[in-house]
């Protein structure tokens, strides 16, 4: 068996390598050389200069795994790896306690403005009033997105005795109640912290989730630390409010712009900012190593890695057969994750037509349990590790079968549950994924792009309300479909536009005389 390290990582990795395979290490070798040598290899382990691409997969013919040793693989052509049964491996849990820590860091250096009186001092200053600092004991932590880090972090401000307030929609109140936080709505948390860390991943549903309303809802004095994803915090709003004092002060390691040149933000005092190193230890790159390197050595002896990115492998007809209804089920997902209202409880996954034959039924769930969760988790979800983040939210997952497809050769539904609402859409393959129902209304849906969903009474003048409210905010309409049970009784729009809605903008179109709920996706 034979390994390639093309790029460099820690020594230790290397060393549990040569104990089952042999083990070159080539951390300068091109690309020119990588397509003319992969084919001699069952493994390979990169960090980020090495491009692992389609033209690299189709000549690795003895390749049974690509490893990342990190997080992030936009390096690596996952679906090329997936048609060729090659799994693909990170190591995400290599930087949780690295982010952690660094969220403590610039916590700290916040609260007692750390980095503008080292400065003073080497500038031969001593100005020991300007730095009047507080404490974090009895402060109030709002956490935004409680995954792996977001936890870690909690377990760290309870030893310098913080109070805690979590915003995750998806965290169920008996897991919380076991890590002793206390969950809310997003506005009760920023309203009540003194310190806000977020830990979710960038989405169109999070991007700018902190901005001018709420930096306004903050206290004044509060600090607010960003280690997940620049763009989630607008940075527009952040600089008014900080130049303002609007709030106490913020600090950055990720930015919307990175390197952030010329941004505003760099010249307030009461920012503090960091290159993008929150993951960036010899710990983190340690531990990476160690993990991808056991990965690789239980692949290389015929067993099963945790922290794979795509799909099990199956034979290349197989896969050819059910990849329609891989990219149809992550989308279904999806789809019924945006749309539904509160925390969901269950998901359940029905196979319908000559799909119902198939035996890799379990394949399919895994994909639509991924697309419910992937917007909403910062924490990397696939296919192998889905169903037990699934299980960890306290969402449970059934699976049936019916021969029943109306008449298209196969369908899969998903409905969602919460202890409140039920939302079920079902979809098929027409050369591209296509929504078919919505809960009880007939549709005929591509679903890609922005989208908008209403639900309305079907009287005259209804659709042209909502579509004049859209008009009036600049939101243009690509496409229309619009589904009733009854002629005069309830209705369902969905539509295309060009823009994501902002959210004041879809919650002047709930208010509308007639209609009862309406929502942005984006796909």
């Amino acid at each position: 068996m034979k390994v390639i390290v093309a790029d460099s990582i820690n020594q230790k990795g290397i060393d549990n390598l040569k104990e089952v395979a042999e083990v070159v290490v080539d951390t300068d070798i091109t690309p020119e050389e990588l397509l003319n040598t992969i084919s001699e290899y069952e493994a390979i382990i990169v960090r980020s200069r090495t491009k692992v691409t389609r033209e690299v997969i189709e000549k690795a013919n003895k390749l049974k795994i690509i490893a990342r040793a990190g997080v992030g693989v936009d390096n690596v052509d996952v679906e090329a790896a997936t048609e060729k049964g090659i799994m693909v491996v990170n190591a995400p849990e290599s930087t949780s306690i690295t982010v952690a820590e660094h969220t403590m860091g610039m916590m700290l250096t916040a609260a007692r403005k750390i980095a503008i009186a080292d400065k003073s001092v080497k500038e031969d200053k001593w100005e020991k009033s300007r730095f009047m600092g507080v404490e974090l004991r009895n402060k109030t932590l709002g956490v935004v997105g409680m995954g792996r880090i977001g936890s870690q972090v909690v377990s760290r401000c309870k030893a310098f005795e913080m109070d805690v307030i979590v915003y995750d929609p998806y965290l169920p109140k008996e897991v919380a109640k076991q890590m002793g936080v206390e969950l809310a709505d997003l506005e009760t948390v920023l309203k009540v912290s003194d310190f806000i860390t977020i830990h979710v991943p960038l989405t169109p549903e999070t991007k700018h989730l902190i901005s001018k309303k709420e930096l306004e809802i903050m206290k004044d004095d509060a600090f607010i630390v960003n280690c997940a994803r620049g763009g989630i915090i607008d940075e527009d709003a952040l600089y008014d409010a900080l130049s303002n004092d609007k709030i106490g002060g913020a600090a950055l390691d990720v930015y919307e712009e990175e390197p952030p040149k010329g941004s505003k933000l760099l010249s307030l005092d009461n920012l503090v900012a960091t290159p993008h190193i929150a993951a960036s230890t010899r710990e983190a790159q340690r531990d990476a190593a160690i993990i991808v390197a056991n990965e690789v050595i239980e692949v290389l002896k015929g067993g099963a890695p945790k922290n794979v990115l795509n799909m099990p492998v199956v034979d290349s007809k197989t896969y050819e057969e059910i990849k329609p209804y891989v990219n149809l089920c992550k989308k279904l997902g999806s789809f019924a994750s945006q749309s539904i209202n509160g925390q969901i409880k269950e998901i359940e996954v029905v196979y319908c037509g000559e799909l119902s034959e198939t035996p890799h039924h379990d394949i399919l769930t895994r994909t639509v349990l991924q697309g419910v969760l992937n917007h909403v988790l910062i924490d990397p979800v696939n296919m192998i590790n889905a169903p037990t983040i699934a299980q960890e939210r306290g969402i449970s997952i059934t699976e049936g079968k019916t021969c029943d497809s109306k008449g298209y050769d196969s369908s899969v539904r998903v409905k969602a549950i919460t202890d409140n609402d039920e939302f079920s859409v079902e979809g098929t393959d027409l050369y591209d994924p296509a929504i078919i129902k919505i809960n009880d209304y007939w549709v005929d849906v591509k679903p890609e792009g922005h989208m908008f969903i209403s639900k309305y009474n079907d009287i005259p003048g209804a659709i042209g309300t909502i579509g004049t409210k859209l008009g009036e905010k600049n939101i243009n309409i690509g496409t229309m479909q619009v589904g009733r049970d009854i002629a005069g009784g309830n209705a369902i729009m969905i539509l295309t536009v060009d823009q994501k809605i902002p959210d004041d903008v879809m919650e002047e179109v709930r208010n509308l005389e007639n209609v009862f709920d309406a929502v942005g996706l984006e796909l």
